[in-house]
């Protein structure tokens, strides 16, 4: 079974640049979850993307990269079920004519 959330938007502290620090930009996150299903044991996806939201709102992470690291733990923590987890975390407005985006592919032995 695959759960998708796609362009989760919020905003939050992230990056090295002084000005990054101050302010909180837009982050937009997409994930893509395969997990074995079981009637009676599901992922709840809005339990998902909230606790992403609590997560990088607290943590305010220096990169995307450790926030990509970070946010794979305590998701595999929480929801035992997770097999593979495609987590993609875009800031949209860092640069004036891009987005710029960072993706980790992790497989959890099961």
């Amino acid at each position: 079974m695959k759960i998708f959330i796609e362009d989760l938007n919020f905003q939050c502290i992230i990056g090295i640049l002084d000005f990054e620090r101050k302010q909180e930009q837009d982050v937009i996150i997409n994930l893509e979850i395969e997990y074995t299903y079981d009637k009676n044991e599901f992922i709840n996806y809005a339990d998902v993307a909230e606790l992403i939201k609590k997560t990088m709102k607290q943590e305010k992470y220096l990169l995307i990269e450790d926030a990509l690291l970070n946010l794979s733990q305590i998701l595999k923590e929480n929801f035992s079920k997770i097999n593979t987890l495609n987590l993609k975390i875009t800031k949209s407005s860092i640069l004036p004519d891009c987005r710029v985006s960072v993706e980790e592919l992790t497989s959890f032995d099961s």
